[in-house]
């Protein structure tokens, strides 16, 4: 029955949790040339936004990941979970990470520099946009926080196909305790992940890119909140840990060098995941119970917002 699976999941949470993790591996650099792949001094920034975090410490700065292409995803963010002001007494920031497309689109790039204008939240750097240049991107988020945005609390990675309960979040932020100021870093916690060996999968690894036969625990890239001295210790540790086209297990395994555990985001009662991963049908109290849910486009993301505001009298 329903109670007692939770009951389970829970208890697994638990034990995932309170288990001694192995001693971080030995630190070796990685060679020059592998590591020149993510490190932040190989790019450039095309746009950038140096000032914003300037005589401020954010609560939370928002980092998220898009194309040069996703107009409509950028509107939808800034009129939903990424417009300003959302709490009231609580400064929260959104930045949009864009690298460059393999072909030049002069069009699209007048665009985005009007757009980076007019709405001061937008980062674009000279890598190549793609899904296996993610780890890169993902390498010059962490450096942009630890160079520019050191002072604010806490910091989140989100794609731009998720549903971001702000509210939610920031509440369980400041339940946390005084320790998640310093190597926090919380989601869906993938602890019993093994490469893909099947070159036709999607996130198939080789032996030759990655000898390991287990992943140490990750957090799933979807989104994931850390405090933000965590961004200049995984920018560190990248100096150890050979490029990998997986995001989420990269940031793992520099935390594995860092010996940090991720933190699964659950709640005690209802056993629920508070990341939820998997798409779920909108309904206004299941959302209103969860940080983010995976999967909307920027016309769902616009057609629930209005009904999800009804959540905090309603639910």
């Amino acid at each position: 029955n329903i109670f007692v699976s939770g009951l389970i999941t829970f208890v697994v949470i638990l034990v995932f949790n309170s288990t001694i993790r192995p001693s971080p591996p030995k630190k070796t650099p990685a060679p020059k040339e592998l590591y020149n792949v993510i490190s932040p001094s190989t790019y450039k920034f095309n746009l950038n936004q140096p000032e914003l975090c300037e005589n401020r410490s954010p609560f939370l700065v928002l980092m998220i990941p898009v194309t040069l292409k996703d107009t409509e995803a950028r509107t939808a963010i800034r009129r939903t979970w990424g417009q300003d002001g959302l709490i009231p007494g609580v400064t929260i920031l959104h930045l949009f990470v864009i690298g460059q497309p393999a072909q030049r689109d002069p069009v699209l790039q007048e665009h985005l520099e009007k757009e980076s204008k007019e709405y001061g939240d937008i980062i674009q750097m000279d890598f190549v946009d793609s899904y296996h240049n993610l780890t890169i991107k993902t390498m010059m988020i962490m450096n942009w926080i630890a160079t520019y945005c050191q002072g604010a609390w806490y910091a989140m990675k989100i794609d731009a196909d998720i549903f971001l309960n702000v509210r939610y979040l920031v509440d369980y932020l400041h339940d946390q305790s005084e320790s998640s100021r310093k190597d926090f870093i919380t989601g869906s916690v993938i602890s019993d992940a093994v490469p893909h060996r099947d070159s036709f999968n999607k996130w198939y690894i080789s032996e030759d890119l990655y000898p390991d036969s287990w992943y140490p625990p990750y957090v799933s890239g979807a989104a994931y909140v850390f405090s933000t001295d965590l961004a200049r210790k995984i920018s560190w540790a990248s100096r150890f840990v050979r490029p990998i086209p997986l995001e989420d297990v990269y940031v793992g395994l520099c935390l594995h060098v860092l010996g940090v555990k991720p933190v699964y985001a659950t709640t005690f009662l209802g056993f629920r995941n508070l990341f939820e991963v998997r798409r779920l049908k909108y309904e206004r109290c299941t959302f209103a119970k969860r940080i983010i849910v995976n999967g909307f486009n920027p016309q769902n993301l616009l057609r629930i917002w209005h009904d999800f505001q009804k959540s905090y009298f309603t639910c």
